[in-house]
């Protein structure tokens, strides 16, 4: 990828604008008994009206082969290096939630999750428990206190809360509790480093305490602690790409991430129907768009071919209000793929969209992962996308002499 230094040398301000468009975990693979993924079997005459007027291809979020966390998948997608600028999960939540981290303090993605009576857990999203739910174990969770550590508790949606401790001498270096699959038990919390050694025993100590409070709480049973991180100094979007970037999205961690990278995050429903309604009411403010679609990735996960297909259904059926605004550039893909077939991310490449008045178009007459193998683009890296959409909004100038 071209460094950010020299991109930000090229860039300039124009009133064109571009709308990123991330249908979370979109890539799959085939069904075994369809021979189609989930992209493939959905019915979706907006997105191929797309593919059809632009130019389409394949992505790799970080490098083929690796799977990517959906924090790595979204910084490749702004431009950055998702191996040299890391960002903990922990991190993306609590500025998700708009929680104002400072020097020094921790933070934990968590979820609540359900073991059994050996400790073995046998869901590791709880049943994706009601989000009032969450909030009330949440509170009960607060009751915990440690000596010289303070703590704040925040719920998420459905299974999902963050948790930030503060305190003198804590850094992140502590793997994750949760062990990324069911049949086994949590991991014990241990310092990756000899610094992070009392937040280990801060996490270890929470964990016994909370393990004690929710003992009645099925599914709700235990916690797992995941992206233990620190938040670190990235160069902002807008002054790198002289943009006034805007982020829409309803789940906090994509919030977070956003922010982390300078977006200004603008209030919205929880559907995409809604995220579509601030677009519009939003449009002249900003000249780049970040819109987030999450419920691709939630099916895939839980393994539900099915509603996956639904949701990519139900979104392409309200695309034309985000056509109508005519956005001079418009970029549909993923940051990652999430196969139903697999339960989770996975390394596959993902589908890739873009049209714009100045794109070479290809053959290309649906969006879909065998018609994007075939696209034009060909298979690049996700940090290569912002240049690409810069260029076509004319946003980048020339590159020597």
């Amino acid at each position: 990828m071209i460094e950010l230094e020299i991109l930000k040398g090229l860039s300039v301000e124009t009133p064109s604008k571009i709308v990123l468009l991330i249908f979370d975990g979109l890539g799959g693979i085939p069904h075994p008994d369809t021979s189609k993924t989930e992209l493939e079997s959905a019915k979706t005459p907006n997105l191929d009206r797309l593919a059809a007027e632009g130019i389409c291809g394949l992505t790799d979020p970080v490098s083929p082969g690796i799977t990517p966390g959906s924090g790595p998948g979204h910084l490749s997608l702004f431009g950055y290096d998702p191996v040299k600028y890391l960002v903990g999960r922990g991190v993306l939540e609590a500025l998700g939630m708009e929680f104002d981290l400072v020097k020094g303090d921790v933070a934990a993605r968590c979820n609540y999750c359900t073991v059994d009576d050996s400790g073995v857990i046998t869901d590791r999203r709880a049943g994706r428990i009601p989000s009032e739910q969450n909030a009330e174990l949440c509170e009960k969770l607060r009751e915990i206190k440690i000596d010289g550590i303070e703590m704040f508790i925040m719920p998420g949606k459905e299974h999902r809360f963050a948790i930030v401790f503060r305190g003198h001498g804590l850094t992140g270096e502590v793997n994750d509790t949760d062990p990324q699959k069911v049949g086994m038990k949590p991991r014990e919390a241990i310092s990756l480093s000899t610094d992070a050694t009392k937040l280990a025993n801060v996490i270890h100590e929470f964990i016994s305490h909370a393990k004690s409070i929710l003992a009645n709480s099925y599914p709700a049973n235990m916690i797992l602690f995941r992206g233990i991180s620190q938040k670190p100094n990235l160069p902002m979007m807008g002054n790198i790409f002289k943009l006034n970037p805007a982020a829409i999205a309803t789940y906090p961690m994509y919030r977070g991430m956003a922010r982390l990278v300078g977006m200004e995050i603008l209030n919205t429903g929880s559907t995409f129907s809604d995220e579509l309604d601030t677009l519009v009411a939003n449009w002249n403010n900003h000249d780049f768009f970040y819109v987030h679609i999450k419920y691709t990735d939630s099916a895939g996960e839980d393994g539900d071919f099915e509603r996956k297909v639904r949701v990519i259904e139900e979104a392409d059926a309200l695309l034309p209000k985000l056509i109508d605004l005519k956005p001079d550039v418009l970029v549909v893909t993923g940051d990652h793929s999430t196969p139903a077939m697999l339960k989770g991310h996975s390394w596959h490449p993902v589908p890739l969209l873009l049209r714009a008045q100045h794109c070479r178009t290809d053959d290309s007459r649906e969006f879909s992962e065998t018609a994007c193998t075939r696209g034009g683009l060909g298979r690049i890296l996700a940090t290569d996308i912002m240049p690409l959409a810069m260029a076509n909004a004319l946003k980048l100038d020339k590159f020597g002499a």
